[in-house]
């Protein structure tokens, strides 16, 4: 049933990091007529985003987020046992990017290293696999490290997604504790709706070659892109999230046997403004009690998660508190947890 359920394992820190190159969406004419970008963005509700220089990859994002991290923290890095990359922009297509983030973050031989190729519901994947290896006994402390430069896969002549995606980077560490108490996920998935977000080219089932990364107008409405750029069906992923993400809400609270009275905040995926807003009259949520940073990141996909709870957060955390997390998109999974944190260290988010 995708349902999973632990104890005395969370997260007992976490850091972010974002380039320091502001996009305001409100002066991106270049493509577009004035009239059409206020309207797009009083939709999707992204007025800035941050775009890494072409020199500046996920891991780059991640490994600053993690410095921050071990270092205000003190932590022996001979401690962690396990380290997770996620991410859909990876540096490489081999090897994998967690190994490279294991030699350059200093970490022991002994450091297991997985990369996990996940979009938007990709945090709440990662922390499970986390917890459950922390749980198992042989993992210390296990560092989950999530980026995304979606920037670079995304055409600026679109209009469908030119607007909406930015870059950032996160690091949380993960640990047994006492205080952590209970936690439960559910997750899901569904290819069939696979086509909705994709790029169709530049894997192993279409190659790279001189057509796919040729720029062409793809509609009616003279959106531009190419072959090796990504593509959404804003409409049905609407459909999707509406008509799958409240259930899964509402099956993990009665998993859990919790009611959303005993939740201090909800934390969506930072799709758009429009599709967030939704949810939260849809699900009848307070709010003050649903934290959003679209505004001033965009999009970023599996690290809006983490990174609107750094942002929005950090000075909550210090005491005891229910979380529930809502992740949904690119796949199609989506998944929904609630975590308890007590404690929960945040560091400032680091500009790079």
């Amino acid at each position: 049933m995708g349902l999973l359920s632990f104890h005395n394992v969370g997260i007992s820190g976490l850091a972010g990091a974002v380039p320091r190159h502001i996009i305001n969406n409100y002066d991106y004419d270049l493509y577009f007529k004035k009239e059409n970008i206020r309207e797009i963005i009083e939709k999707i509700g992204v007025k800035e985003r941050r775009f890494a220089d072409m020199n500046t990859c996920s891991s780059d994002l991640c490994y600053a987020a993690a410095e921050r991290l071990l270092d205000d923290m003190k932590i022996n890095r001979e401690e962690i046992d396990l380290l997770l990359f996620i991410s859909q922009t990876p540096d490489y297509r081999m090897p994998a990017t967690s190994v490279i983030l294991q030699e350059r973050l200093k970490l022991p031989s002994s450091t297991i290293t997985l990369d996990i190729n996940l979009g938007c519901s990709a945090f709440l994947y990662g922390l499970t696999v986390a917890y459950s290896m922390v749980t198992s006994g042989g993992i210390r402390k296990a560092l989950i490290l999530d980026g995304e430069t979606r920037s670079k896969v995304y055409s600026l002549k679109d209009r469908k997604t030119g607007f909406l995606f930015g870059d950032g980077g996160v690091a949380a560490l993960i640990e047994k504790g006492e205080n952590f108490r209970e936690s439960w996920f559910s997750l899901n998935s569904d290819g069939s709706r696979a086509s909705l977000i994709n790029i169709p080219a530049g894997g192993y089932r279409k190659m790279s070659s001189c057509e796919t990364v040729k720029e062409k107008v793809v509609d009616e409405y003279g959106n531009i892109r190419s072959d090796e750029q990504g593509y959404m069906n804003g409409a049905d992923v609407f459909n999707f999230v509406i008509r799958e993400v409240p259930k899964d809400f509402n099956k993990l609270l009665e998993y859990s046997g919790t009611n959303v009275n005993l939740i201090d905040y909800f934390i969506f995926h930072q799709a758009n403004k429009y599709i967030n807003s939704f949810l939260a009259k849809k699900l009848k949520l307070p709010e003050d009690k649903v934290p959003s940073t679209i505004e001033k990141f965009g999009n970023t996909s599996s690290v809006s998660i983490p990174l609107t709870i750094i942002s929005e957060l950090a000075n909550k955390l210090s005491l005891h508190k229910r979380l529930l997390l809502s992740g949904f998109g690119v796949g199609l999974t989506w998944g929904t947890a609630i975590i308890e944190v007590d404690g929960c260290y945040v560091g400032e988010i680091v500009e790079v």
